[in-house]
């Protein structure tokens, strides 16, 4: 249920209520949550699994796609440099093309794959990790709140979660982003989300790229909000 202006949903990443009319277009309308500030769309806007898979299906990346590889290297590269020579990690939502797992094999790093739909093999998510990526994956997500806790739990102390998504600037910007109308990216997320992600998990927290997010098991310090961030 939903007035004009606040839905009464709860946020599916922290549960809180109240979230306030966003934006909106001919095909859904957008809600901002007022205490992790994700933006969301309703329940009654996300697709059935069976729609899901029908786009995915239609994704054409490959470890052979040298552009694609480019892409990836933004996240995988400073990934690599932060790791110790014998790092296991697992590639979350690998797609029906996993890429990052080929190109850390080629530095000698174990990668296990998961997919809901490409590699849905449950008992890797029973398993410990010094590494999880989740590369343009989390705008899917139609849980957050209980996905990402779930990999956090997977992390080894000093574990990284590295992220990709591109990252919502604010409300006049976001009335013309491409990157909504994707009828599959369901939740965006703000420098602030990670902050607050980052204060509930107590977790170093690095902006490597514009979409490019770490966040550090144990890290030593507290991620603090850049000054004049709202």
């Amino acid at each position: 249920m939903e007035s004009n202006h606040v839905i009464e949903e709860p946020c599916p990443l922290c549960q809180s209520a109240d979230s306030v009319l966003f934006g909106e277009d001919r095909r859904r309308r957008y809600w901002r949550c007022p205490v992790c500030r994700l933006v969301f769309v309703a329940r009654h806007d996300l697709l059935t699994a069976e729609e899901e898979k029908a786009e995915y299906d239609l994704h054409e990346n490959t470890p052979d796609d040298m552009g694609y590889r480019r892409f990836l290297s933004r996240l995988f590269i400073p990934l690599q440099q932060r790791l110790a020579a014998d790092a296991r990690g697992l590639d979350f939502g690998c797609g029906p093309g996993p890429t990052l797992s080929v190109m850390a094999a080629e530095y000698g790093l174990q990668m296990q794959l998961y997919d809901p739909f490409y590699a849905p093999d449950q008992s890797v998510l029973e398993q410990r990790y010094d590494f999880i990526t989740a590369t343009e994956v989390v705008e899917h997500l139609h849980h957050p709140g209980e996905e990402l806790d779930r990999l956090w739990q997977l992390l080894q102390p000093g574990g990284i979660l590295a992220i990709m998504t591109k990252l919502v600037i604010d409300r006049q910007a976001f009335q013309n982003w491409h990157y909504k109308n994707d009828r599959t990216h369901v939740r965006f997320y703000s420098r602030l989300t990670f902050y607050w992600l980052a204060e509930k998990w107590l977790a170093q927290l690095v902006f490597i790229d514009k979409d490019v997010i770490f966040l550090q098991k144990n890290g030593r310090k507290k991620a603090q909000k850049e000054k004049g961030e709202q």
